[in-house]
C-alpha cells in the first residue's frame, strides 16, 4: 500500500550553515566592531547578546535573513522577546522547532480526511502517516497540503510506493 510520511523538520547543517555566515557578517560590519556583540548556537537554539536593543534588532535581522536565504521556513523560528538588563545589555534567544504539535497534526490530519480522497492520516508522535490505496490520491494530498497555509512548515519524505 502506497504511504508517505508528514514532518516539520529543519536540518541542522542549513541552521549551523547560516549561523556561521551571521558571525562572518557580525565580525566584519562596522556598527558592531569592539561591541561585544556576539552568536552561539547552542542544539536548536540560537542565543545572541548584544550592548543594545537597537544592536539586538540589528542582530536578530541578520540571524534572520541568513535563515531565510538557507531556505529555512519562518514557521519553524520562535523568535522570543529581547531581554533589557537595567545597565542597557540585551540577550535574545531564537529556538528552531521541530516536530509537529499535536494541535497542528490534528488540524493536518482533519485537512487531509476532509479532501474526500480514499486516504487516511494517523499521527504517530512528531510526525503524520497518510497510505492511500492509489498514488495519485497521495500525489493530490500533497498538492493540497502545500496549497494550505498551516501553522507549521510541512515536508513530505518516505514516499513509498
Amino acid at each position: 500500500m502506497p504511504s508517505f510520511d508528514i514532518v516539520s523538520k529543519v536540518s541542522s547543517m542549513e541552521v549551523e550553515n547560516a549561523i556561521s555566515q551571521a558571525q562572518k557578517e557580525l565580525l566584519t560590519r562596522f556598527d558592531f566592531k569592539g561591541s561585544g556583540a556576539e552568536i552561539v548556537l547552542e542544539k536548536s537554539e540560537i542565543k545572541m547578546r548584544a550592548p543594545d536593543a537597537f544592536k539586538m534588532t540589528a542582530l536578530v535581522e541578520i540571524v534572520m535573513l541568513k535563515l531565510a536565504k538557507r531556505s529555512i521556513s519562518a514557521k519553524n523560528i520562535d523568535a522570543g522577546e529581547a531581554e533589557l538588563s537595567p545597565l542597557g545589555h540585551a540577550r535574545q534567544t531564537i529556538k528552531i522547532k521541530q516536530g509537529i504539535e499535536s494541535a497542528a497534526a490534528k488540524e493536518i490530519s482533519n485537512f487531509v480526511r476532509g479532501l474526500g480522497l480514499k486516504v487516511t492520516a494517523s499521527i504517530q508522535g512528531d510526525e503524520l502517516r497518510v497510505p492511500g490505496k492509489n498514488r495519485d490520491d497521495l500525489q493530490a494530498v500533497m498538492t493540497a497540503c502545500r496549497a494550505h497555509d498551516f501553522p507549521v512548515a510541512l515536508n513530505f519524505v518516505n514516499f513509498r510506493d
